[in-house]
């Protein structure tokens, strides 16, 4: 499956990305950013194991490359809850440094909500963010999502106690990208 908008395609992972995605996340800004599980430094056997790992299709929850004129630049991935959070999705996401600041991501998010809201009975997706990371909170916010809640004291990176964000944007207010008024 692939999705296309804005000039973004947000495609399955290939195995042959795995050289490009090791130089994207060998960043530690980008680790600082991200859950534990991440791992820093980020080889290429780490690269591969991600890109096999996102290949087998559980159901609950998928992974894309997100391309922009021919080349990798990033990830984006999508999991479906389950139980009493059946109706609701969470999205993560990383971009390489060089492509910050450019109007990426907010794409890259729009488009996948815009296909989950079409082809799910999703109705909630939510990203947690680090309340630090100003960019990745600019682009949900540009995206359509809205700040429900700052976490204090809610993570640990880096052994430094810090707050978290829960964004989300409701199926009833998205349209197209924006929050209906």
């Amino acid at each position: 499956m692939e999705i296309s908008a804005d000039g973004i395609r947000l495609r399955p992972w290939k195995e042959e990305d795995a050289e490009r995605l090791a130089v994207i996340a060998n960043n530690k800004k980008i680790f600082d950013n991200l859950r534990d599980a991440f791992p820093h430094p980020y080889s290429l056997e780490d690269a591969k194991e991600f890109i096999s790992s996102v290949q087998t299709d559980d159901g609950r929850s998928k992974v894309f490359a997100i391309e922009v004129g021919g080349e990798v630049v990033g990830s984006i991935g999508v999991s479906l809850k389950s139980d009493v959070y059946r109706k609701n999705a969470e999205i993560g996401y990383y971009l390489a440094e060089e492509q910050w600041g450019k109007g990426i991501m907010t794409k890259s998010i729009r488009a996948l909500v815009r296909y989950l809201f079409a082809n799910t009975d999703v109705i909630r997706i939510y990203a947690e963010p680090f309340a630090r990371n100003i960019g990745s909170r600019r682009a949900l916010e540009k995206a359509g999502f809205r700040l429900e809640a700052v976490l204090k004291s809610s993570v640990i990176k880096n052994n430094i106690i810090e707050d978290s964000c829960i964004y989300a944007v409701l199926k009833e207010e998205f349209e197209g990208g924006t929050m209906r008024t």
